[in-house]
């Protein structure tokens, strides 16, 4: 409607189109479920999810990866990868991490990568960490598992919208390779998303943390540093239960509201390893 000068409503044109038989009418939905309510700043809770789907014509369907913020929904990260797994997680959250800081607390499914589930449907076992979850309780960060698609609404949603509104806007610019639509996403997809849809958080201020000396970048270089990092983490407890000395505490606890966070920019790292120009 913005690029075309189109004038006419969402309402008018929908039912318009419903009385051609241009569209169909949605199914009626079953009792409503209570929203939960949002958190009241950003960075107290974030939402990471992942969606399978054709995202570029002509190929293969693809995962698109997403970390959002539960107070304003606005997206801090998306990028489509071939398969949803550790290496994509740690991806996200150290272009999150590194551009924001630390959050109180991530909210997850059950997938393999982010916990292990000893029944299928059951609860996860704790006990028993995934890679990403030794990392995100180095950082003292809380790893909340979701326990159905309903939980998981604020990210389901904005997937439903991603699917009608980014696969017709990767097919107008002929976009068809996943760096270019990983750069597109960055550069220009994200910032207009965040500007219709975020939404301001019910309070001022911040609950993300600076990381004082923790270079993101060199951290997420390889995916061997990152899993060197969490087996250091790992040998530290183990250390701590033997030597009777405390462990060293999670980054979050030790962090100063002060402390510059470590940033580095996802889309320059895209830009450097791919210099392309968007039509």
């Amino acid at each position: 409607m913005k690029e075309h000068n189109f004038s006419w409503g969402y309402t008018w044109t929908k039912t318009f189109l419903y009385s051609k038989g241009l569209l169909e009418k949605a199914k009626r939905r079953g009792a409503h479920r209570r929203k939960r309510e949002r958190r009241p700043l950003p960075g107290m809770m974030l939402h990471q999810d992942g969606s399978m789907h054709v995202w570029l014509a002509g190929q293969p369907a693809l995962d698109l990866i997403v970390t959002l913020d539960d107070a304003t929904s606005a997206i801090y990260s998306a990028f489509l990868i071939e398969e949803e797994g550790t290496a994509s997680t740690f991806r996200a959250l150290m272009e999150v991490f590194g551009s924001h800081g630390l959050p109180m607390s991530l909210y997850t499914d059950r997938g393999a990568h982010y916990f292990y589930t000893p029944t299928a449907g059951g609860e996860v076992d704790r006990s028993r960490p995934t890679q990403v979850g030794r990392a995100l309780e180095r950082l003292g960060v809380e790893h909340i598992a979701a326990y159905s698609p309903q939980a998981r609404g604020r990210s389901e949603r904005v997937f439903h919208t991603l699917q009608d509104r980014l696969v017709k806007e990767l097919a107008l610019k002929e976009i068809d390779t996943v760096e270019a639509a990983n750069l597109f996403l960055c550069d220009v997809y994200i910032p207009e998303y965040n500007a219709r849809f975020a939404v301001a958080a019910a309070q001022e201020g911040t609950a993300f943390v600076a990381i004082p000396g923790v270079d993101l970048a060199e951290i997420y270089a390889s995916r061997r540093s990152v899993r060197s990092a969490t087996i250091i983490a790992c040998r530290s407890t183990a250390q701590a239960a033997n030597t009777g000395k405390p462990a060293a505490r999670p980054f979050r606890q030790d962090a100063r509201e002060s402390a510059p966070i470590s940033r580095w920019n996802p889309c320059d790292f895209l830009r450097a390893a791919m210099p392309w120009t968007l039509r």
